[in-house]
């Protein structure tokens, strides 16, 4: 197959859906020869937090001189970003070679009477490959939406299983409380394997600490108490948490330094398997880790924000940044949602702080929110309330709107933020920025 071919393939591919559970993905596997058997992970589960600590740590390790690759979901820019060894994407030819063998092992399945697998199933087994393929010292391997019955979970066993935030999404697949959602991101935990945790809900941290003690697995937890002196800004921010003082990184958004700090106790015990980093290293690459799309300034005068905030979680964390860093500014919101998404509670948690909601339908996904539905919903909350036609038209009406000392917050489905960006003319500026 040519990239063109891939592309098409991988788009016919989505008709499989969503499908938890291992059987299939393993056989997968096994028809690839197992790749996953010869590599070490760091295994990253959450709600919200997982993409960022996972940029965190592939940053430090790869400062540190270790072939990092790193397994992500969604891309923002390019279907390529999900697979990368070193903050560099799957090349297309090596993209080629491993869907041709993995649509190979499929077509094979298929005839033998079992399911086809799942685009994700097909993903992450063709990341296996790569990684192997490209010889990684360590994948940070970041589950798709639990992990119990994810497909990244097939894996035997991590070196160290790490859980960003748990929080409610996903209900319809993972659980209807926090307990059972938690149960869910708590499976990535393998017998023996080192554990590392954000610091949770009351319920959700007594299901990851019991999962960590039926295994025999040592469970290290941040302790924000000890997250203190943050001097926070939405391009750059310092903390001190423990031993480590003046720690400098630049992501924006409040809630970034927990992150932070989840990724440096997941490094110190990562330093203790054979995977150990100088304090320089350390510094330099937490101060160098970017992440498009998560509370990501993109341009100034107005101040113009792309943030991956969709469900409830999210949207909170969205409006404490925003009340911290632009107390008195005018903010616009573009906002674009998935029908599946609690947006309803994502406008009630946001609306107060907008001058202007600018509703957008997120192109090319099927499970897109109509721009006329979410501005419907976000009219019963906010007297200012229009739905674009096109992300053309919303970033020109928001730039009519927004004076030099405004702020233009685009925000929801990250499945929308990297083309916004390109159509806002911030395309490789915000790739390059976070």
């Amino acid at each position: 197959m040519n990239y063109r071919e891939v592309m098409e393939y991988i788009e016919q591919a989505g008709q499989y859906g969503i499908s938890p559970g291992l059987d299939s993905i393993r056989e997968l596997c096994r028809r690839l020869g197992d790749p996953q058997g010869e590599l070490k992970f760091v295994h990253v589960a959450g709600t919200n937090g997982k993409g960022s600590v996972s940029a965190y740590l592939s940053s430090v390790l790869k400062c540190g001189g270790y072939r990092v690759g790193r397994f992500l979901s969604p891309a923002v820019f390019e279907y390529r970003e999900i697979i990368q060894v070193n903050d560099r994407p799957v090349p297309k030819t090596a993209l080629c070679e491993g869907m041709e063998k993995v649509r190979q092992a499929c077509d094979e399945m298929v005839k033998e009477g079992r399911p086809h697998p799942t685009l994700f199933e097909m993903e992450t087994a063709l990341g296996f490959w790569y990684f192997r393929e490209k010889k990684c010292d360590i994948v940070v391997l970041e589950t798709g939406m639990g992990g119990l019955l994810d497909a990244t979970n097939v894996i035997e066993k991590p070196s160290v299983a790490v859980v960003a935030s748990v929080s409610m999404d996903h209900m319809k697949y993972l659980g209807d409380t926090l307990p059972q959602i938690a149960v869910q991101k708590a499976g990535i935990i393998k017998r023996d394997c080192a554990v590392v945790s954000a610091a949770q809900d009351s319920g959700v941290m007594a299901v990851i600490s019991g999962t960590a003690g039926e295994l025999g697995c040592p469970l290290t937890v941040v302790e924000k108490d000890r997250l203190t002196n943050v001097r926070s800004g939405p391009e750059r921010q310092k903390f001190d948490y423990k031993e480590w003082k003046n720690m400098e990184i630049s992501l924006g958004g409040v809630y970034q330094t927990e992150n932070a700090a989840l990724a440096l106790e997941a490094l110190k015990v990562l330093g203790g398997m054979g995977f150990p980093v100088t304090e320089a290293v350390l510094r330099r690459g937490m101060k160098e880790t970017g992440w498009p799309g998560r509370f990501t300034v993109v341009g100034r005068r107005p101040y113009f924000i792309v943030d991956g905030a969709h469900n409830e979680d999210g949207a909170r964390r969205l409006a404490e940044s925003l009340e911290r860093y632009f107390p008195h500014r005018r903010i616009i919101f573009i906002m674009g949602m998935l029908k599946d998404k609690e947006y309803g509670k994502v406008i009630a948690l946001t609306h107060s702080l907008a001058d202007q909601i600018i509703a957008v339908t997120p192109p090319g996904n099927p499970r897109a929110l109509s721009a006329y539905e979410l501005a419907c919903e976000a009219a019963v909350a906010h007297r200012n309330v229009t739905a674009a036609d096109s992300l053309e038209e919303a970033v020109e009406m928001s730039r009519l709107l927004a004076g030099k000392d405004d702020v233009i917050v685009a925000f929801g489905s990250l499945s929308y933020l990297g083309k916004l960006m390109e159509t806002a003319g911030f395309g490789e500026k915000g790739k390059g920025r976070k």
